[in-house]
């Protein structure tokens, strides 16, 4: 279908009991339409180090830059460590910056994170907004969904139980699949 939206969604955690594998998991099932969310999971992503970048890459580097180009829009969920991304996040978002053909380069891309504090990952998301700069990545601007306070919004199995939050999910996902096709559009394809 020309006007599906297929979105690759990248959870900035590690931790099997992640609240924000969790909500990335929710965005999977509140997709509106038309909308598909693939996850690729980072844990597999060497450290960056310029000398293995330029023996060639690493498989799990090639796929995650795969995936990044095959997809139509990009969705993180991150929480936020010492007041900015997780150094998991940083790292997967440098090897796919490298040359040649920077994946995220045009790419559209929203931004969501939950986090047991009161800003609910607020300083993560624009901290990781400065770095889309330099990638020429399109973020959506609104709405902002930073869920605050998330051991209450989440049941024992990680279900998103918070009927608030499952609302702003959607309308981000919404944003971002309009944002997408507006600029498929836009640049006639």
């Amino acid at each position: 279908m020309a006007d599906s939206v297929r979105i690759l969604g990248i959870s900035g955690s590690l931790r099997k009991g992640s609240y924000n594998t969790a909500a990335l998991n929710a965005a999977i099932h509140l997709c509106p339409e038309g909308v598909t969310i693939e996850v690729f999971d980072i844990a597999a992503i060497p450290l960056y180090n310029e000398d293995v970048r330029e023996q060639g890459l690493p498989d799990p580097v090639q796929r995650f830059r795969d995936r990044l180009a095959a997809s139509d829009a990009v969705l993180f969920v991150s929480p936020e460590y010492n007041y900015s991304m997780p150094g998991v996040l940083k790292n997967a978002i440098d090897w796919a910056s490298r040359p040649p053909n920077p994946p995220f380069d045009g790419k559209p891309v929203a931004i969501m994170g939950a986090s047991p504090g009161m800003l609910g990952t607020a300083r993560m998301q624009y901290h990781l907004r400065q770095s889309l700069v330099f990638l020429n990545a399109l973020p959506v601007n609104k709405p902002e969904v930073m869920i605050s306070n998330c051991g209450t919004k989440f049941d024992a199995e990680g279900n998103l139980t918070d009927a608030k939050t499952r609302e702003m999910i959607t309308r981000l996902l919404t944003a971002l699949a309009d944002w997408t096709r507006r600029l498929r559009r836009g640049s006639g394809g």
